[in-house]
């Protein structure tokens, strides 16, 4: 009886069936693609992350909160020992520009390796959203490493305490995000908190050097928008940790190259360099490992959770 009054002419008034059909075969053919076009597992769920090999989208919310944040906190307290050891080196402070070149070198290698060990290696994010972030990813860890040329690690980690208000104001004019007088409170408290804290150690002795406070203000600037491009991409386009790392930095890898080239800065790094091949470049390349290995848990943060959270 169904099937007749299905076919009745009753049935068939313009467009009304058709319709439905239409927009029944639309829905059926997004949402269901034929065994020939599947996609590959690495893209069948946009809710996957994968960290170092590890798809954290089988855990729930708080245990993949907890991986990252561990992440996070083990490889970045060795990274930044790393960082000033190296920075600790005789005669290094002036090639800070360097050692981040050395940096993305290392960075895009690591990433290449890990794009070629999973299933899926198209690039999703545009080249153009790339070449922003490349910028801005330069212009933030350059910064960063260049003023520990005139500040002590412990005055750069009193300014980076400040990082949560460049990001929530970023957020608001990147993302279009909107926060209540909660979180504003609450970054604002946190902040002057992680700079009383680390003020109040007697054994520190901040050093307020004019020309590093510049570089790590602007580094901030730099850091506020990133998060915030990152997080917009990420989520936009599903693009993976491994792609984010490697175009970013093979990118800013170039920019940087090309800086150097320019302002002849390349020869006396690479000649000073080549005279201490184990505090140089060894201890860079464990920086940039860790750092990789860091950075991987914050783009899965970012991704996650948002980049509010994974700055604080």
């Amino acid at each position: 009886e169904k099937q007749a009054k299905d076919n009745s002419p009753e049935c068939s008034e313009p467009g009304t069936m058709d319709l439905k059909f239409t927009s029944s075969r639309k829905y059926i053919s997004i949402s269901v693609p034929s065994k020939s076009q599947a996609m590959s597992p690495h893209i069948k769920s946009v809710d996957d992350v994968v960290v170092l090999g590890m798809n954290l989208s089988k855990f729930s919310k708080p245990t993949q909160f907890f991986i990252c944040v561990s992440g996070v906190f083990m490889f970045y307290l060795i990274y930044g020992y790393l960082q000033e050891l190296i920075f600790s080196v005789e005669g290094f402070k002036p090639f800070g520009w360097y050692l981040t070149l050395v940096q993305f070198g290392f960075y895009s290698i690591f990433g290449l390796i890990e794009l070629q060990l999973i299933q899926d290696k198209r690039r999703r994010i545009p080249g153009k959203t790339y070449m922003i972030i490349a910028f801005l990813t330069v212009g933030t860890m350059g910064l960063s490493n260049t003023s520990l040329g005139y500040l002590n690690y412990p005055t750069q980690v009193i300014f980076k305490c400040c990082k949560l208000i460049p990001v929530m104001i970023g957020g608001v004019f990147i993302q279009g995000k909107r926060y209540n007088i909660v979180d504003v409170s609450a970054a604002l408290c946190m902040s002057l908190g992680l700079i009383w804290f680390t003020l109040a150690d007697s054994t520190v002795a901040p050093n307020f050097n004019l020309t590093g406070v510049v570089l790590i203000s602007l580094a901030l600037c730099a850091d506020a928008v990133i998060g915030n491009v990152q997080e917009k991409a990420m989520k936009l386009h599903n693009g993976s940790n491994s792609e984010m790392v490697l175009y970013s930095y093979s990118i800013g890898f170039v920019y940087i190259l090309f800086g150097l080239t320019c302002t002849s800065g390349l020869s006396p790094a690479v000649t000073f360099c080549s005279k201490h091949p184990v505090q140089t470049y060894g201890y860079a390349f464990l920086f940039s490992l860790t750092g990789y290995f860091g950075i991987s848990f914050v783009l899965a943060l970012i991704k996650i959770f948002g980049a509010l959270l994974a700055v604080t």
